[in-house]
């Protein structure tokens, strides 16, 4: 029998669910448990139940799931302002804290599965232009911000918040162009590929300014040479890891294919992506850019003997993963926001602030599309959500520290979800509308040169008429 959201089973079942909840969750909160998996899963369940529907609710509406699972949790991480304090233990998990992480490392590598060196080798200078434009203006917008509304703060404060606005969520814009069927126009591979550039030069200054707040912490300070050495150390890495990786991982996989017993191909892939994440982080980058690099390196060639022989495909296998672990993520970073920090008139204001700067930075990186057939309003407009990116890197800003104070407190953090949720939310109808109008514009230019042309045939095929002789 299928079952439909209609039919009383289905509804039976998800009331004996969400009952069950409801009981478990103040029981804990009032009873201790000696077994420690016990608080682990029952936050599990919370999360993971408000994560899907809520992102089943954003989707019916028309948003992408995770504006769904970032307000589910800034829902449920406020419920102690309405005097429910059953869920602060969620956020106080350093167990669930552990597994967003993972997730975080695992997104990055499924978002670099999407790309391939050789598409980022096939973007032109289009795209590279774009990028540039679309990393260096928000970034240069951001620190402008934060230095007018938080004058008291160290430059470390305002250079990272400058660069949580760098990067663009691939996968919002990628939706987008999918469902408008525009993906395999010269203006989406523009956006795609920038986006992809820019998500690099954004984990780069991010590496960047981590490293200079964590050479202050200890005494140092952010000089020239050090700058200068993390930004080749970066570089060394993605076109190490590129060039090495592409080399090696088609005998890896070869060789793992051989095996015997299943799951081989997403042991080696995660073996992979957790060996160059660690790495990443051993010469003192961010995991996430080591996770980021796997993905780009793996191509499908890499895993052709596993599927000849009728395994399915690497992006299949980690889909169930990230089911699992992404949301938690998401969810978290929600709970993080401290709604009563909006009271805040200096809050609200660096909410407004950064959004208008995110916004109005990646309309400058349209300046870069060089070429005819691209439509410049829609490759801006493509390039401003800020999505998950943006939340790992304010995520990367709570676990950084100053002198006893926190590079990201609660109300930066809160100010920047919220810049993260307005342009997440307003991408995916006005690209669409741009996209619309762009074809618009294309189809009257081209009748109008229709027109034009069969106007100049039928003149050209007249025949002269003699004029009359006058004398």
């Amino acid at each position: 029998m299928t079952l439909r959201w209609g039919n009383p089973p289905v509804w039976l079942g998800l009331g004996v669910l969400a009952g069950g909840l409801l009981v478990a969750v103040p029981a804990h909160a009032s009873a201790g448990h000696a077994d420690p998996v016990t608080p682990v899963v029952l936050g599990l369940a919370v999360v993971l139940a408000a994560a899907k529907v809520a992102g089943d609710l954003s989707v019916r509406v028309g948003q992408p799931p995770v504006l769904g699972e970032l307000c589910v949790g800034v829902l449920l991480g406020n419920l102690h302002l309405l005097g429910v304090p059953w869920l602060e233990f969620v956020k106080q998990s350093e167990t669930l804290d552990i597994l967003a992480r993972i997730g975080v490392i695992v997104l990055l590598f499924e978002v670099g599965l999407e790309s391939t060196v050789r598409d980022m080798l096939r973007v032109g200078w289009s795209s590279l232009l774009v990028a540039v434009l679309g990393v260096v203006t928000p970034f240069a917008l951001g620190w402008g911000a934060s230095s007018l509304l938080l004058p008291g703060r160290s430059v470390y404060v305002h250079a990272f918040i400058g660069a949580t606005l760098t990067a663009t969520s691939v996968g919002i814009t990628a939706r987008v162009l999918k469902d408008l069927g525009r993906a395999q126009t010269r203006t989406a591979r523009v956006i795609l590929g920038a986006a992809v550039i820019d998500d690099i030069l954004g984990l780069v200054i991010l590496a960047v300014v981590s490293g200079a707040i964590a050479a202050a912490a200890v005494g140092g300070s952010a000089s020239v040479l050090g700058v200068t050495s993390t930004v080749g150390k970066a570089m060394v890495f993605l076109f190490g890891s590129l060039a090495l990786g592409v080399a090696l991982s088609p005998r890896l996989f070869r060789f793992t294919s051989r095996m015997r017993g299943g799951g081989a191909q997403l042991i080696t892939a995660l073996v992979f992506c957790f060996v160059l994440a660690y790495l990443s982080a051993f010469i003192g980058l961010a995991p996430i850019v080591g996770a980021y690099a796997a993905g780009l390196i793996l191509e499908p060639v890499h895993f052709r003997p596993f599927v000849e022989r009728g395994e399915q495909q690497l992006e299949e296998l980690i889909s169930p993963i990230a089911t699992f672990l992404v949301p938690v993520f998401f969810v978290l970073m929600g709970m993080n926001v401290d709604l009563s920090a909006f009271t805040r008139a200096p809050v609200i204001g660096l909410a407004a602030l950064l959004t208008a700067a995110a916004i109005l930075g990646k309309q400058a990186c349209s300046l870069g599309a060089v070429g005819s057939g691209v439509d410049r309003l829609s490759i801006g407009l493509g390039m401003v959500p800020r999505g998950e990116v943006g939340l790992i890197f304010a995520n990367v800003g709570l676990h950084l520290s100053l002198g006893g104070e926190r590079i990201i407190d609660e109300g930066i953090f809160s100010a920047v979800v919220m810049m993260v949720i307005v342009t997440t939310v307003v991408t995916p109808p006005a690209l669409g509308w741009s996209l619309r109008r762009g074809e618009r514009l294309r189809a009257a230019a081209e009748e109008e040169q229709e027109v034009a042309e069969e106007d100049g045939a039928l003149l050209s095929g007249q025949p002269l008429i003699p004029r009359p002789r006058t004398d």
